[in-house]
């Protein structure tokens, strides 16, 4: 973990750049040059690469990314080199099954339990979910986020998608996310839904008594999925196959796997804690170097074990 005063620091430059658009920019150019870090060590991790050479193809100094990712994940390039490799998959698979049997036990608190304490969620019936969206208002916004760009998108009931884009990509990710529900009314709404991207990714706001509302919307198998996505705690995944015998159709693992694909709500409702058997990434519908991202700034929020 980062030391107090680097954790301090982390926060002040977070409420910045979430609260004055200027410095957003700033905020989604730290996920560029750690993007581009992360594909560098997933390819060359075997090797161990010198900070140099990573900073290297980051395009930024040694000392430049040795900052970045304290500031950002709250690890040091070397120990996020770590949490990259097969091993720590293996290491967050121990007990697979087990963890989602005793996902709400009292052995599992501490920092593990924030991302499962802080959501509560509710699904729409089989009949809106078939509509297509139809008589439902979404409202949407972009927003800079430890991942790239995040799309939010809410309802009335509560945060409905979450999707991230790369710079440029930003349309092509909103209009992958509306043809999951075609007949809906999009609204943009940036400001109403700054909050809701605030509440995601500023873990001091992850709060069991001020629960994030989550409205999950799809098929009943889909739904069953996505509640045993999270039960996954923050540091520890899951095997796919793990989630078919949880919803008690174990041999439904590429069903399962289509469905995490399906996930309209990513980080939130933690997709990128569902891993092959072997420890392997497999696909991540926003891309394995994200899934990886994500994994590696989870890593530096519990402690790299």
């Amino acid at each position: 973990m980062a030391p107090k005063s680097d954790t301090m620091m982390t926060l002040a430059i977070h409420d910045q750049r979430l609260a004055k658009p200027g410095l957003q920019n700033a905020a989604l150019r730290d996920y560029d040059s750690v993007r581009r870090a992360i594909a560098f060590i997933s390819e060359h991790w075997r090797t161990q690469p010198t900070i140099e050479a990573m900073a290297d193809a980051a395009a930024v100094t040694p000392d430049e990314l040795h900052h970045l990712f304290r500031r950002w994940a709250g690890l040091t390039p070397k120990a996020f080199m770590q949490a990259l490799t097969l091993d720590h998959a293996k290491n967050l698979l121990r007990d697979s099954a087990s963890v989602l049997d005793a996902a709400l036990d009292s052995g599992l608190s501490g920092p593990g339990r924030l991302h499962d304490l802080f959501v509560t969620h509710e699904a729409m019936s089989p009949g809106e979910w078939k509509t297509g969206g139809g008589g439902m208002t979404l409202r949407y916004g972009f927003h800079p986020s430890p991942f790239g760009t995040a799309i939010v998108i809410a309802t009335d009931r509560g945060l409905a998608g979450l999707a991230f884009a790369d710079p440029g990509d930003e349309q092509t990710a909103f209009a992958d996310m509306k043809r999951r529900w075609p007949n809906a009314t999009y609204v943009e709404d940036t400001d109403g839904t700054t909050a809701l991207a605030q509440r995601v990714f500023d873990t001091r706001l992850w709060r069991a008594d001020q629960p994030l509302r989550v409205v999950l919307i799809g098929t009943d198998f889909e739904v069953r999925v996505w509640e045993t996505l999270l039960k996954i705690p923050m540091g520890r995944a899951v095997s796919y196959s793990d989630i078919a015998c949880n919803i008690n159709s174990p041999k439904a693992s590429r069903a399962v796997g289509a469905a995490v694909g399906r996930n309209p709500v990513s980080f939130v409702v933690p997709c990128h804690r569902a891993l092959g058997k072997s420890g392997a990434l497999t696909g991540y519908h926003w891309g394995i170097t994200r899934k990886q991202a994500m994994l590696g700034w989870e890593a530096g929020q519990v402690g790299l074990h």
